[in-house]
């Protein structure tokens, strides 16, 4: 299941978790300088590049957990596209407010946008072809809700939520199982037997013999992991729609096409999550 919509309660707690870390209450600069003295500022969060946006919602919600008196005016939703130069909202209030909840702001928008934006450019890189663009768990500590948002907002999908979301037999697990003698096949059945049948399986495979072994045995999705393109060309033929199949592993942007080509359903991309580089976005303020 895509995460399309954020859970405000859990939002909260991540941006009051995040002003903490950077003790935007206990600013001495801001205190040193500005004091309690009558600071009113307009402030316009500005993309510097462009891009994909995705948290723009999360950034309204550190300033106006700093400040309520502070107003957040958004021109752009998350899933925009914009053009560098592009003014994404605007704040109003006290200059110390708004300089106390910059750099939260900032972290939250700046690296949601850059997964939303590179996740935008593997989904343009397999179009006309059949092929989803996934994420993978290799998120963030803490941050996975708002990373896996973020690959949607850029037109991705979303893997498995956590360990408890469907069955996903990885080759550690298989190193395990079938050094005590059990074949692919017996692995398969313990699985299903242990599990409600509305529960998919997934079965990691680094070889077309294993693919089509699995796929015989009943697996719902086929990870074809670190294959040739050529070997999951085999396996698209074996499998005649029986399963679906996952291309994972080492997928780039120069490699996703010839993957695309090959007729898998999924490929999955660590590279969306656990190296995005954040969108250029700044905050740019003016006294009032």
């Amino acid at each position: 299941m895509s995460i399309r919509r954020l859970d405000p309660r859990r939002v909260r707690a991540l941006v009051r978790r995040a002003l903490r870390e950077d003790r935007a209450f206990d600013d001495i600069t801001t205190a040193a300088t500005l004091g309690d003295g009558d600071y009113c500022c307009t402030a316009t969060l500005v993309a510097k590049e462009q891009g994909v946006i995705a948290g723009i919602s999360i950034a309204a919600e550190v300033f106006r957990t700093v400040d309520r008196g502070l107003t957040f005016e958004s021109f752009v939703s998350d899933g925009d596209r914009v053009e560098a130069g592009a003014a994404l909202a605007t704040v109003a209030g006290p200059a110390q407010s708004t300089l106390r909840a910059e750099r939260v702001a900032l972290n939250f928008l700046q690296r949601m946008s850059g997964i939303a934006t590179l996740t935008a450019r593997y989904v343009a890189a397999v179009a006309g072809t059949e092929a989803r663009i996934s994420d993978t768990r290799k998120t963030a500590p803490g941050l996975r809700m708002l990373d896996k948002y973020s690959v949607v907002a850029g037109g991705g999908i979303n893997h498995r939520a956590d360990l408890g979301d469907g069955v996903l037999i990885k080759d550690n697990h298989l190193a395990a199982l079938l050094g005590k003698g059990l074949t692919i096949a017996q692995v398969m059945a313990q699985a299903r037997g242990a599990v409600s049948l509305t529960t998919k399986i997934e079965v990691e495979t680094e070889s077309v013999s294993d693919a089509l072994m699995a796929i015989a045995s009943g697996a719902d999705i086929v990870m074809l992991d670190n294959m040739a393109p050529s070997q999951m060309r085999e396996v698209v033929v074996g499998n005649s729609g029986r399963a679906t199949l996952e291309a994972s592993g080492g997928v780039t942007l120069e490699t996703v096409s010839e993957i695309a080509a090959t007729g898998v359903d999924i490929i999955s991309v660590g590279e969306l999550t656990h190296s995005p580089r954040a969108l250029d976005i700044s905050l740019d303020l003016a006294y009032a």
